[in-house]
C-alpha cells in the first residue's frame, strides 16, 4: 500500500544489511476502537449530530481540542455543517478516525494506587501566573477594552461576583482607551492590570464607536481588531468563557468564534437588555406551551444602528447584565439567560447565524434551551 514501494523496501534492506539485529516486519502501526455515541436531533439533516465520546469503566478521557471532558466531541466538519452537498455523517465519522488517530481521546486508567493517588494530587494543583492552587479552580476574570462599558462591567463583577482576581486591560487601538489609567490611580482590591492567561470568564467590551462612524465602518474596524486580539486570548485561557459585549454584538460574538477556534458553548454575547428575575418569569410561561414569544424588529441596519446611537448612556445596564452571566459561569449556576449564541440547528437554521436565544449558563459555557419554537408568524419574520 506504499505510494513509494521500492523507496520503502531500498531503505529497510540498507538498515537490515548495517543493523543486522533489526528485523523488519510488517503490522499496523496502531489500532484503537472509540466507543462514541451521535444524537440525530430533529433539525438533522440541516443540523449536525451532536456527537459525544461513551468510555467504558477501564478508559478515562483525555481533554483536548476535539474533546471536552465530559466527552463532547468539537470538530471542523460539526462547525462548518452544510448538509448540501458536503456534509454528512458518514464524513464525519472518517475525520473523527483521522483526528483521533493523531490524538487519541481516551486512555486507559492505571491500577497502581500509588499513581493514581499522585495523579490525583497533581490534577488539583492549579498553576496561574506563577502561583500553585490547590483545590478549587480560581476564580479569575478578564475584561477587555478600557471604556465605559469596561469601566461598568468591572465595577458590576466586583459588586455582584466573587472574584479572586479580576484582570482589567486595555487595547491601544480602541478610541475608548483609558478606564486602566483611572484603575491606576485609585487602586482597587483584587483588580490588577496585567495579562490574563488562565481567566475563568472573559469579557471583551472594545468598540471603534464615535457618533462620526457608520454602522459598516464601525463592523469592519472592530472585525479588524477582533482579529488581533481574540486569538492571543483564547490561546492564554483555552477553557475560558468568553463573553463579546462589543456592537454590533451578533456579529462580533460570530467573529470571535471563528477567531477564537474555541467551542460555541464557551463563546456567547452578552445581547441581554432584560433583566434575568423578568426573562425567567417570561420563560416559565411560554416553554409550558412550547412558544416563545419574540420581537422581530423590520428596522434596517442603519436606522437601529442610530436607534441605538441616541439612547446615550446605556455601559451600566450591560455592565450588569455581564457580572450577572459573569457570575452564573464562575458560581455553574445554570441560570437561564438570553445571549447571542450560534443558532445553527434551531428553527431550520443550517448556516451560521448568531441569535439571542435563552441559554442556560454555567461553568463549561451555555446550553441552548430545548422546547423553545416559534408561531407561524414568528418563523416567517425571522426567515
Amino acid at each position: 500500500q506504499y505510494k513509494f514501494h521500492d523507496v520503502a523496501v531500498e531503505e529497510l534492506q540498507k538498515i537490515h544489511r548495517i543493523f543486522p539485529g533489526m528485523i523488519p516486519s510488517t503490522g499496523t502501526y496502531r489500532s484503537y476502537n472509540f466507543p462514541v455515541q451521535l444524537w440525530l436531533l430533529d433539525s438533522f439533516p440541516f443540523a449536525p449530530p451532536i456527537c459525544l465520546l461513551r468510555p467504558t469503566a477501564n478508559m478515562v478521557i483525555r481533554e483536548g481540542k476535539h474533546v471536552d471532558a465530559r466527552g463532547r466531541i468539537f470538530l471542523p466538519g460539526l462547525h462548518n455543517w452544510d448538509y448540501q452537498p458536503k456534509s454528512s455523517v458518514v464524513g464525519l465519522l472518517r475525520e473523527m478516525t483521522a483526528k483521533f488517530e493523531e490524538d487519541p481521546p481516551l486512555s486507559s486508567k492505571t491500577t497502581e494506587h500509588d499513581k493514581e493517588e499522585l495523579l490525583a494530587f497533581v490534577s488539583n494543583l492549579q498553576i496561574t501566573d506563577g502561583r500553585r492552587y490547590q483545590g478549587n479552580q480560581m476564580n479569575k476574570v478578564s475584561v477587555i477594552g478600557g471604556g465605559d462599558l469596561g469601566m461598568a462591567s468591572v465595577m458590576s463583577i466586583l459588586s455582584k461576583c466573587n472574584v479572586d482576581k479580576l484582570v482589567f486591560i486595555d487595547v491601544a487601538e480602541s478610541s475608548t482607551k483609558g478606564g486602566s489609567t483611572d484603575l491606576e490611580i485609585f487602586s482597587l482590591p483584587k483588580v490588577e492590570v496585567s495579562r490574563s492567561a488562565g481567566s475563568r470568564v472573559i469579557v471583551v467590551t472594545t468598540n471603534a464607536w464615535s457618533n462620526e462612524q457608520s454602522y459598516v465602518t464601525v463592523v469592519q474596524t472592530n472585525v479588524d481588531l477582533y482579529r488581533e486580539i481574540i486569538p492571543n486570548l483564547a490561546n492564554l485561557s483555552p477553557n475560558a468563557v468568553m463573553i463579546i459585549a462589543s456592537q454590533p454584538v451578533d456579529v462580533m460574538t460570530h467573529v470571535a468564534w471563528r477567531q477564537s477556534g474555541l467551542p460555541p458553548t464557551q463563546v456567547i454575547g452578552a445581547a441581554c437588555n432584560l433583566d434575568s428575575e423578568r426573562l425567567s418569569h417570561i420563560l416559565d410561561i411560554n416553554l409550558n406551551t412550547h412558544r416563545l414569544a419574540w420581537i422581530i424588529g423590520e428596522l434596517s441596519d442603519n436606522k437601529a444602528f442610530e436607534m441605538i446611537k441616541n439612547r446615550g448612556q446605556r455601559s451600566w445596564s450591560v455592565g450588569l447584565s455581564i457580572a450577572d452571566i459573569t457570575n452564573s459561569v464562575l458560581t455553574d449556576k445554570n441560570k437561564v439567560h438570553s445571549v447571542s449564541t450560534l443558532a445553527q440547528g434551531w428553527g431550520g437554521i443550517s448556516a451560521e447565524v448568531f441569535l439571542s436565544l435563552p441559554c442556560s449558563m454555567g461553568s463549561n459555557g451555555s446550553t441552548r434551551l430545548a422546547g423553545v419554537s416559534l408561531g407561524q408568524e414568528e418563523d416567517a419574520k425571522l426567515k
